[in-house]
C-alpha cells in the first residue's frame, strides 16, 4: 500500500541506521496545525469543516477505509460524491501515507475526461473528506450486461478508454497498480456517458527505472513480476490486458480455487483461447491480448503501443457481432454470486438459541476495547484471532457487512451475536443445513434453479436466467443441474469470488506466498509460514 521502491544503493545503508516503525503513529505530532495533539493527515486541505460548503446525503458505497456519500454543493446545488475516511481506520503510518499520496496524485494528474476529478479536500478531528465528481452511471460490467447485446467492438471501445487512462498516468509519473473493472464507473446513465477511473488508493509516483517490491493490487490482475517483487509501470498494461480478456470472454485468464493456484497460473502465464467465445473473436483482438499479457515486462507493449495496435486503431471497424449470451451471463454472475453467499450468511445468523448466546456477552466486552458498545472490523479480527478463529479477511468483510444491519461500519451487541453464532455454525453441518433448507423450499435435498431464482429475485435484473444458470454451473460440481448440500457447504466454506479480492486480502494473503526458483528455471509457489 505504500511506495516500496528500492532505491539504488539502498542495500548499502549503514546497519546502525534506525528504520521508522511503520506500525507506530506519533499522534502528538502537530502537522502544521494549531489544533494541538491531533493527527492531521492532509498537508494542505481546503478546510476543516466540510459542512460550511457541502451537505452530505445518503451513503453511496463503503470500502475498507471509508464511506462514500452523496454530496451537495451548497452554493451551486451540484451533486458530487464525498469519500469520508475515518481516522480510526488509519491505524498505521503506512495507512496515513496512502491517503496523503492518493490526494497528491489526484491533484497532480491533469484534468482528463476519463478520470474522476477531485474538487475539494477537508479534514476534521475524526475524518478526511475527499469531495469528488459524482459517477452515478453504474459499474462497467453492469452497463455491459444491461445492453441488449455485447460485441467485440464494444470491448474495444472500453479497452481504449482504460489504456488511455494508463497512458496519461504513466506520462505524468504515476503507476496505478490496482486496475480492475470495479475501479471504473460511468459518469451518468446516458448511453454516451464517459467511463471514469475512480480509485487511486494504491497508486504511486515513479521515476524511470525505479523498481517496486510491495505486493499490492487484486490477485487476478497482478502481473508476474509483482509476485516476484520487482516491477515497474508495465504492470498496469498487464492488468489492462486481464480486463480485456475478461471483456471478451467473461472470465479471468488466470484462475484457480486457491491463492497458490492463482499465483502459479499467473507465473505460468498460459492463455486459454479455446473456450467459447474465443473461436469467433478476431485474430487481431487475440494478438493484442497476448502482447499485453506477455510475462516479460521488457517485451510487453507499452500503453502507447497498445493504443497504436491495429485492433484499437480500427476499433470502430471491429466485429459488431454479439459475443454471445454466455459472456454476458458470466459477467453478471460475478455481480450476483456473492449476494447468494451473503443471503445464506444472514439466514445462518438468524437461527439463534438461548444456549448458544449464553457466553457471547463476555466475549463482546473483551473485544470492545474502547468500551463504546460497538466493535469495529479491526477489533473483531483481532478478537477472533485471540480466540482461535481464523477467518479469511474477505469472508470476514462479507460477514461484517451482512451483520451490520444499521450500516454504520461497526457491530452493536445484537449484531455481534449474529456474527458469533455464524462463526460457530460455519463449522457445524447442522447449522449449515438450516441455511440450505432456506433455499431448498420443496425439501428435495437440492437447491434447484427455480428455488434459487425465487430466493434471489430481488437481486436479479435482466438476463436473470443466464445468471442463475451460471451460478448453478459454478457451484454444481457434479453437473446434475442442481446444488446438493455438499456443494452448498463447499461454497460457504470456500473463499469469496475473484471480484471481492480487496486491498487487505491481496496484501495479507499474497504477501504470504513464497516463490522458489527450481532447477529447471521455473518458479514454485507455496504459502509461507504464517500465511492464512
Amino acid at each position: 500500500m505504500g511506495n516500496c521502491c528500492v532505491a539504488p544503493g539502498a542495500s548499502k545503508r549503514k546497519k546502525k541506521e534506525k528504520k521508522q516503525n511503520p506500525f507506530s503513529i506519533d499522534y502528538s505530532v502537530n502537522h502544521g496545525s494549531s489544533a494541538g495533539n491531533k493527527l492531521w493527515v492532509l498537508k494542505d486541505p481546503t478546510g476543516r469543516d466540510i459542512g460550511t460548503s457541502y451537505d452530505l446525503g445518503r451513503e453511496l458505497g463503503r470500502g475498507e477505509f471509508g464511506i462514500t456519500y452523496l454530496c451537495t454543493d451548497k452554493s451551486t446545488a451540484d451533486l458530487l460524491a464525498c469519500k469520508s475516511i475515518s481516522k480510526k481506520k488509519l491505524r498505521t503510518a503506512v495507512d496515513i501515507e496512502d491517503v496523503r499520496r492518493e490526494v497528491e496524485i489526484m491533484k497532480h494528474l491533469p484534468h482528463h475526461a476519463n478520470i474522476v476529478s477531485l474538487k475539494d479536500t477537508y479534514e476534521d478531528d475524526n475524518a478526511v473528506h475527499l469531495v469528488m465528481e459524482l459517477c452515478e452511471g453504474g459499474e462497467l460490467f453492469d452497463r455491459i450486461v444491461a445492453r441488449g447485446h455485447y460485441t467485440e467492438r464494444a470491448a474495444a471501445s472500453v479497452t481504449r478508454t482504460i489504456v488511455e487512462v494508463v497512458q496519461m498516468c504513466h506520462k505524468h509519473g504515476v503507476m496505478h497498480r490496482d486496475l480492475k473493472p470495479e475501479n471504473f464507473l460511468y459518469a451518468n446513465k446516458k448511453e454516451s456517458s464517459p467511463l471514469k477511473a475512480i480509485d487511486f488508493g494504491l497508486s504511486v509516483f515513479f521515476k524511470p527505472g525505479e523498481r517496486f517490491t510491495e505486493i499490492v493490487g487484486s490477485p487476478y490482475y497482478m502481473a508476474p513480476e509483482v509476485l516476484k517483487r520487482n516491477y515497474g509501470p508495465e504492470v498496469d498494461v498487464w492488468s489492462a490486458g486481464v480486463i480485456l480478456y475478461i471483456l471478451l470472454c467473461g472470465v479471468p485468464p488466470f484462475w484457480a480455487e486457491t491463492e497458490q493456484g492463482v499465483a502459479q497460473a499467473i507465473i505460468r502465464s498460459v492463455i486459454d483461447f479455446r473456450r467459447d467465445p474465443w473461436p469467433k473473436v478476431s485474430e487481431s483482438a487475440k494478438d493484442l491480448v497476448k502482447r499485453m499479457l506477455d510475462p516479460d515486462p521488457k517485451h510487453r507493449l507499452t500503453a502507447q503501443e497498445v493504443l497504436d495496435h491495429p485492433w484499437l486503431q480500427n476499433a470502430k471497424k471491429a466485429p459488431n457481432v454479439p459475443l454471445g449470451e454466455t459472456v454476458k451471463a458470466r459477467l453478471q454472475q460475478f455481480s450476483v454470486m456473492n449476494k447468494f453467499k451473503k443471503r445464506a450468511l444472514r439466514v445462518i445468523a438468524e437461527h439463534l438459541s438461548v444456549e448458544e448466546v449464553a457466553d457471547i456477552k463476555g466475549l463482546f466486552e473483551i473485544m470492545d476495547v474502547n468500551k463504546n458498545g460497538r466493535i469495529t472490523l479491526d477489533e473483531l479480527k483481532i478478537g477472533l484471532q485471540k480466540t482461535g478463529h481464523q477467518v479469511p479477511d474477505a469472508d470476514l468483510q462479507i460477514l461484517m457487512e451482512a451483520a451490520d444491519v444499521d450500516g454504520d461500519g461497526t457491530l452493536n451487541y445484537g449484531e455481534f451475536v449474529a456474527v458469533s453464532i455464524h462463526l460457530r455454525k460455519m463449522g457445524n453441518d447442522e447449522h449449515l443445513h438450516k441455511a440450505f433448507k432456506y433455499f431448498d423450499k420443496n425439501e428435495s435435498g437440492f437447491i434447484e434453479i427455480e428455488e434459487l431464482r425465487d430466493s434471489l429475485a430481488d437481486e436479479l435484473g435482466a438476463n436473470y436466467e443466464e445468471v442463475i444458470n451460471a451460478i448453478i454451473h459454478d457451484v454444481d460440481t457434479d453437473k446434475d443441474g442442481r446444488i446438493s448440500y455438499e456443494e452448498f457447504a463447499t461454497m460457504m466454506k470456500a473463499g469469496t469470488d475473484w471480484r471481492k479480492a480487496s486491498r487487505q486480502y491481496s496484501r495479507e494473503r499474497f504477501n504470504s506466498l513464497s516463490l522458489k526458483l527450481m532447477k529447471d528455471g521455473s518458479l514454485q509457489v507455496q504459502m509461507a509460514n504464517g500465511g492464512r
